[in-house]
């Protein structure tokens, strides 16, 4: 009776990985022969176990991510451009505190989504507050933001998450109001956040690509500033069988990114 009442008093704290350790831990019999310290210190060992496990639910959830990846995963065996000592580097996660950007381009399929997603993963993992979106969804949720009124707050929002990835950038030409809010995303971030950047467009060719020069100066200067670029090659992974090895494996699990 004494124990019940124990569990719903740490329910009522919001103890609940306590609460569930507790009880599962006073049926075991093996944890009789652990000394009170010793039961105490791997209660709150589970609790804290618990809510680590409850934040990064919390960060993958909210950071949006296009698809479940690893870097883990990755294949370096297919000829691409993609070095495992600079990926090595970005599992770190040191760049991210370092407020520095990652820029990956290459043609669809190679796998830039992929990699973009698996650092966003590792970034959350680090507890870090990752946010993943499509540039034409970007730009469309801040035209309609700008209709409603909440175009500053929605600007906000995307200055405080701490590693924002923006896909399928520079798929058209930008428009005019475009540029202004690539501008604005960006300034918003520059030595105070992580960003990453997906193109199909090679990185040399962004600066025309964006349009107006003066925009396009201000936008490449943040962005190439002290940044990671990963400029990939070759064909598209869609292509590539999926069968067999473990290298195989890897490569079926970047099938259908771009």
């Amino acid at each position: 009776m004494l124990n019940q009442q124990t569990v719903s008093i740490l329910h009522s704290l919001r103890l609940f990985g306590l609460a569930k350790s507790l009880e599962e831990r006073l049926a075991d019999p093996h944890q009789a022969s652990l000394s009170h310290g010793e039961f105490v210190g791997l209660l709150v060992q589970d609790e804290k176990t618990y809510r680590d496990n409850q934040r990064l639910k919390r960060l993958l959830k909210k950071a949006k991510l296009r698809q479940e990846a690893s870097l883990e995963d990755l294949d370096y065996g297919t000829a691409r451009g993609l070095s495992q000592q600079v990926i090595l580097e970005l599992a770190n996660t040191g760049w991210i505190a370092a407020h520095r950007n990652v820029l990956l381009s290459g043609p669809t399929g190679i796998g830039k989504s992929f990699i973009a997603c698996a650092l966003g993963n590792a970034a959350a993992r680090a507890g870090y507050t990752v946010l993943y979106m499509r540039a034409p969804r970007l730009f469309e949720m801040l035209q309609q933001a700008r209709g409603d009124g909440s175009h500053l707050r929605a600007l906000g929002r995307l200055s405080r998450v701490q590693l924002l990835i923006i896909d399928d950038f520079l798929l058209t030409p930008l428009a005019e109001i475009e540029q202004r809010d690539m501008l604005e995303v960006i300034e918003d971030r520059y030595q105070l956040g992580a960003t990453i950047v997906a193109s199909q467009c090679p990185i040399s060719e962004w600066h025309p690509n964006i349009g107006d020069p003066t925009l396009a100066d201000a936008i490449c200067d943040r962005l190439l500033h002290n940044a990671y670029k990963i400029e990939m090659r070759g064909d598209s992974m869609r292509t590539r069988p999926s069968a067999g090895s473990r290298k195989n494996e890897k490569i079926a699990k970047e099938e259908g990114v771009s």
